[in-house]
């Protein structure tokens, strides 16, 4: 067992890209069932139907992008306990702990998932079903930035604070997107109920919520550069690449008339949006390479756990 963690261990920084990937990715592929109209294709839960695990013929199409979206999360927990076990055999701690939360987030959100088809899909449960997977991908971010980060102090005051209250405007757009997308026609099935806001002006709250987001993003990034903060000033720069092209993304999409393959594509966005702010957060942080456990015994870093 010690030989095959210490084998796992050398892949430990694929496999915690690959768990944002695969949570990233999961996003846009439930985004996908509820776009196509296959939010009820398994019209119940744990079971896709009250006789059967798995879709069958009668359930058509929907039934099966239903269910197939449901097997991918067997994929994140393989991802998940591989990468907990990499973890274990670099004996990086704070690594161990970061990829538990990930892998028990993922039976939480199937849990949360099946009680979104359990009750018809109402508005308010798949808000908060999009809202964990937005806070998993940062706690992938946060393992990223656990392996391969530069060593850094924590940064002065103002640009502490002007970070954390960009992070916390940018939970309030990503909430507020919730809002709409509850108030809009993209359901997941004909006869889903909505949240009963009306949709022009919960996108024009959305909306001012971007600017807030924007405007603090800017002010971090002057901030940044004129207090010589390269690291933060380089992530802040592409956080706020993402939010232009976002908001952008989500405006073309109200004027069109919210079309399938853009409101995809802002799903989309809105993981990379998550995995963004999470990266910025961490940026004011202090940061050492060097492993807690090892540096606390005084001893040489892990050829696995120094990936910096």
């Amino acid at each position: 067992m010690h030989t095959l963690l210490a084998r796992l261990s050398r892949y430990l920084w694929p496999l915690a890209v690959a768990n944002l990937l695969a949570n990233i990715g999961i996003v846009v592929t439930g985004g996908a069932v509820r776009l196509t109209g296959s939010g009820l294709g398994c019209p119940t839960w744990p079971r896709c139907t009250d006789e059967s695990y798995v879709a069958h013929g009668e359930l058509g199409l929907h039934g099966a992008i239903e269910f197939g979206n449901r097997l991918l999360t067997f994929v994140l927990v393989a991802i998940a306990l591989l990468c907990f076990l990499a973890a274990l055999g670099a004996r990086h701690r704070r690594a161990t702990r970061l990829s538990l939360v990930i892998g028990l987030g993922i039976p939480l959100q199937a849990v949360i998932g099946g009680i979104t088809v359990l009750t018809d899909l109402n508005p308010w449960i798949v808000a908060g079903h999009f809202l964990l997977s937005m806070a998993m991908i940062m706690v992938c971010v946060a393992l990223l930035d656990e392996l391969r980060s530069p060593d850094r102090a924590a940064a002065p005051r103002l640009p502490r604070r002007l970070a954390w209250a960009t992070l916390a405007s940018g939970w309030v757009a990503l909430y507020l997107g919730t809002v709409v997308t509850g108030a809009g026609p993209h359901a997941g099935d004909t006869d889903s109920p909505r949240n009963g806001l009306d949709p022009a002006t919960v996108s024009q709250a959305h909306a001012v919520s971007v600017y807030v987001l924007v405007a603090l993003t800017v002010a971090l990034l002057v901030v940044a550069v004129r207090g010589g903060h390269q690291w933060l000033a380089r992530v802040t720069g592409l956080v706020l690449l993402v939010e232009v092209l976002q908001g952008v993304l989500g405006w073309v999409q109200y004027w069109l008339d919210l079309p399938v393959a853009l409101v995809a594509l802002h799903m989309l966005g809105a993981g990379l949006l998550a995995a963004g702010l999470a990266r910025l957060g961490l940026a004011v942080l202090p940061h050492a390479s060097t492993n807690e456990a090892e540096a606390d015994a005084g001893t040489q870093p892990h050829p696995a756990t120094h990936l910096g």
